[in-house]
């Protein structure tokens, strides 16, 4: 069910995606003849792009064809948009995998620390910190660190300059300041809704069942924190998910070459089939890390810890 749900919501996302580029003031007829073209071969070049006939015709054909694995051509380099897809993904990987794997492992200790002294100077001054992140965007933060970093104290590079025939995941100082940019920006949500979940699940008559029964230190720990673990699960694969949003402006403002950074350059250039594969594939890599948190959690929903005397 959750497949098929996940599935319907993506061809929805496909005609979303499809009718917005079609609003999308101006197209690549423009860019492709330059600003001397005259009318006739502006004419020329529409009908030869295939963007004289009807948008929905289009989409039929676009969609069919994006099903069976083929998004189409860019419009301006002719070079199939699944394998400029595929030369983006490895450098977006480089920079969101970091970061992921920052947001996972500080959202879940320090959230699950603040979870279990609300209240406290800990939870306090976590809550600060936290709550600055949440109020501030990708873009502020980034910027920070690149005032930090590259002026004040010169000793990351402030644009991700990658040498021919290397992948930006072989230059570490490269990866930094992006990777860094993107963890900022989720670790607040993150650890407000890993500390929620453990305070909420530590106010619970079963975690007072399972102190009275003599259960302490890190076993009660642990066992408060698998119990919250299913409903937090579902807040920290949004903000997982919602890292590619914000890649798009990290990755621009580093000058990376991933995903988003090529989707902000072909929003610009009006080259529609390029736009229409990079945000399909944006929305199904969004869906599927939603769809993984939501069975994660189901399955952990299953085998929950329980105090000693509760089956």
């Amino acid at each position: 069910m959750r497949v098929a749900a996940a599935a319907a919501t993506l061809i929805a996302l496909s005609a979303v995606v499809f009718w917005a580029t079609e609003v999308l003031p101006g197209d690549a007829v423009g860019t492709s003849a330059g600003p001397n073209a005259t009318d006739a071969e502006r004419a020329a070049i529409r009908v030869s792009l295939g963007l004289d006939r009807p948008a929905g015709e289009r989409y039929l054909e676009w969609i069919g064809q994006a099903m069976r694995g083929d998004l189409g051509e860019s419009l301006l380099t002719g070079r199939d948009v699944g394998e400029i897809i595929g030369d983006r993904l490895s450098t977006s990987a480089a920079v969101l995998l970091p970061a992921a794997v920052v947001i996972v492992v500080l959202a879940v200790g320090l959230g699950a620390a603040a979870g279990l002294r609300v209240g406290g100077r800990w939870d306090r001054a976590l809550s600060a910190i936290t709550l600055g992140l949440v109020g501030s965007s990708d873009f502020l933060l980034a910027t920070a660190l690149l005032v930090v970093f590259t002026a004040w104290w010169p000793v990351l590079p402030a644009v991700a300059l990658v040498p021919a025939g290397e992948e930006l995941w072989e230059h570490p100082d490269l990866v930094a300041l992006p990777a860094i940019a993107l963890a900022l920006g989720g670790f607040g949500a993150a650890m407000r809704l890993l500390r929620a979940s453990v305070a909420q699940t530590a106010d619970t008559g079963f975690a007072e069942f399972a102190r009275l029964n003599g259960v302490r230190g890190v076993r009660y720990v642990w066992m408060v924190v698998a119990n919250a673990a299913p409903s937090a699960l579902h807040g920290l694969s949004i903000v997982l998910a919602g890292l590619l949003g914000g890649s798009i402006v990290v990755e621009t403002l580093f000058n990376v070459p991933g995903i988003g950074f090529e989707l902000s350059q072909a929003v610009a250039e009006r080259d529609v089939p390029l736009v229409q594969g990079l945000s399909l594939t944006l929305g199904a890599a969004t869906l599927t890390i939603l769809l993984a948190g939501d069975l994660c959690a189901a399955m952990l929903g299953r085998h929950q810890a329980h105090p000693p005397g509760v089956a």
